[in-house]
């Protein structure tokens, strides 16, 4: 639980690296709330009586569920990307690849998915070098 909430304990910080643990971990939470939203929502378009269009309460919470998370999470979504990229040694604005129609999610998911350069880089320490640790944080 640790890993999924750390891109919030670094809510807009995008300097340093993340591993891909973190990314990953973080990616699953966003994920995991989606997917609990989502069946509120259809719970509550679905529980509906057969004649009212109306949607039940449970829609509303979780569209609200879905709409607040999205809104808390933009920034640090962002910045554990630019991190991640940090961690192979390359520039955050490669997260515009992103923006590139059809292949750029593919490539933005490529580069996520590799591994982070060993020791420290321009960028800062490895995040996985045990010496690194600060045991009084």
């Amino acid at each position: 639980m640790e890993w999924m909430l750390m891109p919030y304990r670094r809510y807009a910080d995008f300097s340093g690296r993340s591993c891909r643990r973190e990314y990953w971990m973080f990616t699953l939470l966003s994920v995991l709330v989606a997917f609990g939203a989502v069946a509120l929502m259809l719970a509550g378009g679905l529980g509906t009586a057969e004649g009212d269009q109306n949607p039940s309460i449970l829609f509303w919470i979780g569209a609200a569920l879905i709409v607040i998370w999205v809104l808390g999470s933009i920034i640090p979504s962002i910045a554990v990307q630019v991190r991640r990229f940090h961690d192979q040694d390359r520039s955050g604005w490669m997260i515009l690849l992103g923006f590139i129609p059809y292949v750029g999610g593919i490539i933005v998911f490529v580069f996520m998915c590799l591994s982070g350069t060993r020791g420290p880089n321009r960028y800062g320490a490895d995040p996985l070098d045990p010496s690194n640790v600060d045991i009084f944080n």
